[in-house]
Parts: C-alpha cells; sequence; structure tokens
C-alpha cells in the first residue's frame, strides 16, 4: 500500500504542478505537459520489460528492487537542473510503476487467505487511492507554497519507507515454478489476452475523458471556484478510496469478470449523468464521489481477472494490465478533449466516456462468451 502512495503521488501531482515546474525551468506549460506523457511511456515500457528482466528473482527480492528503483529515481527529480534532465527522470521514474502493481498483485493475491484475493489486491491498491485523498492535495500544497522539488523529496522518502517496511515485514514467498519466457510471451498470442488489455485500454479511457477535464468542467460548468476544485479532487479521491473496497468484495463474492461487466455498465449511467447534471453544484459533488468510487472498484477485479487467465504467466499479464491502464489515460485524454475542440462544452467528453465504457461492457461479454460463462 506504501509502494501504491509512492506511485500514486508522483503520477497525478503533476497536473497541479506544471505552472510552477514551467516558470522554475523556464519552459511552457504544454512543453512540461510532456512530462505526464513521458511518464506514462516509461509505464508502458517498463512494466513488461522489468517483469521478465526479472523473472528469476523471488517475490520478495523483486519487490524490493522495484521499490529502490521507485525512491531512488523520484529522487533524482529534486536535483534536476532543466527541463530535459526532469524529462528523463520522468521517463525512469515511470518504468516500476508497472512492474511493482504487476508483481505486487500476484504476491497480495499469494498472502491472502481463500476467497478474499481480490480484497487482498485491492487494499494493495488502497495505497493510489490515499494518494489522490492526502498525497496529491498535499504535494500541490507545498510544490505550490515553497518549492516543486520539496515534493519529490517526499515521494522518494515515502518510496524508501516501502523499501524498508517490504524489508522487515513481508515474508519471504518461494517463487513460483512458472513457464520459460517464451511460453509466457506465448500466452499473448490468445484472444482472451487482449480482450483483458482492451478492456482496461477502452473502459478506463471513460475515468480519463472525465477526470482529464474536470477542472474547467466544475469551473465553467459547475461554476465552482478555482480555489475549491483541489477539495472537490480530494472528494473524488475519498471515492476511489471507497470504490476500491467495494470492487475487491465484488470480485470475491462474484466473479472478477462479472464484477467489471457490472461496472462498466454503472459507469456508464454514472457519466451520463455527470452530462445531464453538471449544472447543478449538490448534484455534481455527489457525482464527483460516485464516478471516483466506480471507476477504482474496477481496479482490482480487472488485475485478478487477468492473474486468474494467464496461469503461468500471472506476474508478466498483470504488468500488462497496468501498461494497458496508462493506454487508457492516453486515449480519454485525447479523445475526450475531441468534443471540446468542435465546440461541444466541457461537458461533452463524458458523453465519449458513455460510449467508452459500454464498448468496455460489450468486449466484457465477449470475454465471458468465449469462457462460455453464463450472466445468470
Amino acid at each position: 500500500m506504501l509502494g501504491g502512495l509512492t506511485i500514486g503521488i508522483t503520477e497525478f501531482v503533476l497536473m497541479g504542478l506544471l505552472p510552477d515546474i514551467a516558470r522554475d525551468l523556464e519552459v511552457s506549460i504544454p512543453e512540461a505537459g510532456h512530462l505526464i506523457a513521458t511518464y506514462a511511456l516509461g509505464v508502458v515500457i517498463g512494466a513488461p520489460a522489468l517483469v521478465i528482466l526479472g523473472r528469476n528473482f523471488a517475490p520478495k527480492k523483486m519487490l524490493l528492487w522495484l521499490a529502490f528503483a521507485l525512491a531512488l529515481l523520484n529522487g533524482l527529480s529534486i536535483i534536476a537542473p532543466n527541463y530535459e534532465f526532469l524529462l528523463l527522470t520522468r521517463l525512469l521514474s515511470g518504468l516500476p510503476h508497472g512492474a511493482f502493481f504487476g508483481v505486487g498483485a500476484v504476491v497480495a493475491s499469494r498472502l491472502a487467505d481463500k476467497g478474499k484475493e481480490a480484497q487482498a489486491v485491492s487494499i494493495m491498491f488502497a495505497g493510489l487511492t490515499l494518494a489522490n485523498v492526502i498525497g496529491v492535495p498535499i504535494g500541490t500544497y507545498i510544490g505550490h507554497h515553497l518549492n516543486w522539488r520539496y515534493t519529490f523529496a517526499i515521494i522518494a522518502v515515502i518510496g524508501f519507507l516501502t523499501l524498508l517496511s517490504m524489508y522487515f515485514l513481508m515474508p519471504n514467498l518461494e517463487k513460483q515454478q512458472s513457464e520459460g519466457i517464451r511460453t509466457q510471451i506465448k500466452f499473448f498470442g490468445k484472444i482472451e489476452a487482449w480482450l483483458i488489455i482492451l478492456i482496461t485500454a477502452v473502459g478506463f479511457g471513460g475515468l480519463f475523458c472525465w477526470i482529464s477535464y474536470i477542472a474547467p468542467l466544475l469551473t465553467k460548468v459547475s461554476l465552482f471556484s478555482e480555489d475549491s476544485v483541489p477539495y472537490i479532487m480530494m472528494l473524488a479521491g475519498l471515492g476511489m478510496l471507497v470504490g476500491n473496497v467495494i470492487g475487491g468484495k465484488l470480485a470475491d463474492k462474484f466473479s472478477p469478470a462479472k464484477a467489471v461487466l457490472t461496472l462498466q455498465i454503472v459507469m456508464a449511467a454514472v457519466l451520463v449523468s455527470v452530462f445531464l447534471f453538471s449544472e447543478n453544484q449538490y448534484a455534481t459533488l455527489v457525482l464527483v464521489f460516485l464516478t471516483g468510487c466506480t471507476a477504482f472498484a474496477m481496479a482490482a477485479p480487472i488485475q485478478m481477472l487477468m492473474i486468474q487467465t494467464a496461469k503461468g504467466a500471472e506476474m508478466l499479464a498483470s504488468a500488462a494490465i497496468q501498461a494497458s491502464f496508462n493506454i487508457g489515460n492516453a486515449l480519454g485524454a485525447f479523445l475526450g478533449g475531441l468534443p471540446i475542440v468542435f465546440g461541444y462544452g466541457f461537458a461533452s467528453p463524458n458523453l465519449v466516456g458513455v460510449v467508452m465504457s459500454l464498448l468496455g461492457a460489450v468486449v466484457v461479454l465477449v470475454f465471458l462468451a468465449r469462457r462460455n460463462v453464463r450472466l445468470v
């Protein structure tokens, strides 16, 4: 969970610090925005690559090295003398992200009591949601009022706390007998693997259609003040925290695939409501909580779905989920921005999110049909 907190802060805090970083390093805000995309690129590259490189390590050793990399590489951002150096450190600090969650999800499921595997995975992902409730607002405040480098110092400290905690508290699990690397990669020759990746990239795209443009939605449509936006984002983070717990329980009680299907449909309904009722401030506050809740309720179920499907290639497949999540980030931000470009207003990205969520639900149905699973 501490590792998730580290990753959550470093991934999301930059969005609020772009003006400060741009001013300090003497670049434009759009140029500073490349730091976000570069981090996501690091996740996509590092998720499968580091799992493959560390495939012969025992789980604890692998996670310790990944935690060390998270702390060290984020720490390098503190001393960045120029924009190019910071761009490089952001790419490098994204590398351990997907592998940490990929390996960590498998380890969490192995440490759990039988029947509570998804709940254990959701506890790990709770760090990511806590980052949005506490870590990102504090990091943004410190970055604004003191210096953005101090925020990265805090991230590095939490990373080293993660390393120490796992070293002293985590059991030494034996390395599972897995298939050879060629056989593991062959898993991605199966249609089911790509269906799950597609569910993640398209389904979570609905979340990013909403959250990428939430600030102008709140200020231009709901007419909240700019000063209130960080507090409303904390409400979204609280929803993510609650949803994360709910998702783990749903996946264990029913099945990961059925939980994801239900949540994709609920997400589409919530995003329709956001589009229709964003002019009402009270409704907006409720929907901010519900959207965050529904989106992150899918995190543990989709991770467990991949782990259960990828026998013998669990860690590599689990890491691939993190890469596809970041593809969903890019897709949602890009596609959600198109209707704004064409003049349809700041609520319109949510309709794109509706389509993406429903497409995600359709892909889940295709997956269930291939596995001969009945809905009732």
